[in-house]
């Protein structure tokens, strides 16, 4: 036998839900529960022993955002999801105004509405508004991961230079201080060494807000000394590129 379950949303308060058969006759109606996985259990538990899950449509109307995560938690139960459209809604609400007390569509009407237009319910495939979460949450998603692969290998970049490197940095390259430095073409020991203290610490003041001051440009001053003592004959003069004379570039040998 076949179920129809009328869902009346509400956006803060509980909601509504009436079973009613396939003639129209009512199980149950009025219980009211929340959008909690346990409150959606003990309705779904409510059903007759022995229901099939593709035998059960859930009828709704859109209200607001509130029907997405039923719909979703109800399709995977196996039921089918029914949405009344926004047009028939208005039509039923004008219908109604005239012949009953109220205009609202409650859940006892929405169980029984298949009785009534049975060729103008459509089935819910989507989740509306939540497949465009879904695709934001997905690519926010694929740049983290991204972003994360990427400090990374400039962490593994900078122990080439040697280890003072991130802790002069402040061992967080997530920081767009770091960042700035790094894109800047900073990571070239004589390109530090050749800004002087004074540009360096101006530098640093501007990009981090007045957190970094002559101490880290110090710090750093001293780090590109040991990276230098320690690649030594190894590390060579800096080549400046003619397609971009303002930022220098490094190689080795």
């Amino acid at each position: 036998m076949r179920l129809r379950l009328g869902i009346d949303i509400a956006c803060r308060a509980a909601h509504q839900a009436s079973l009613a058969d396939e003639r129209g006759e009512f199980t149950w109606s009025g219980r009211r529960f929340r959008t909690t996985a346990e409150d959606l259990e003990r309705l779904w538990a409510m059903l007759p022993a022995g229901t099939d899950p593709a035998m059960v449509t859930v009828i709704m109307e859109p209200t607001r955002n509130a029907w997405v995560p039923l719909a979703a938690w109800f399709r995977r139960r196996g039921a089918a999801v029914v949405m009344v459209p926004p047009e028939r809604s208005a039509d039923l609400r004008a219908y109604y105004s005239k012949h009953t007390k109220s205009d609202r569509l409650d859940s006892r009407i929405l169980a029984r509405l298949p009785l009534l237009h049975p060729e103008g319910l459509h089935t819910e495939q989507g989740l509306g508004p939540g497949d465009s979460l879904r695709r934001a949450v997905k690519l926010r998603s694929n740049l983290v991961r991204r972003r994360t692969a990427t400090l990374a290998r400039l962490d593994a970049l900078l122990e080439i230079l040697g280890p003072g490197w991130h802790t002069a940095l402040g061992c967080d390259l997530a920081n767009k201080t770091p960042l700035k430095f790094l894109a800047a073409g900073y990571a070239c020991p004589h390109t530090v060494r050749r800004l002087g203290r004074a540009r360096l610490a101006r530098f640093l003041h501007r990009h981090s807000r007045g957190a970094w001051t002559e101490t880290k440009a110090d710090q750093l001053l001293a780090t590109a000394a040991a990276t230098l003592q320690l690649w030594d004959e190894d590390w060579t003069t800096p080549i400046w590129p003619t397609t971009s004379p303002s930022k220098p570039d490094w190689r080795w040998p």
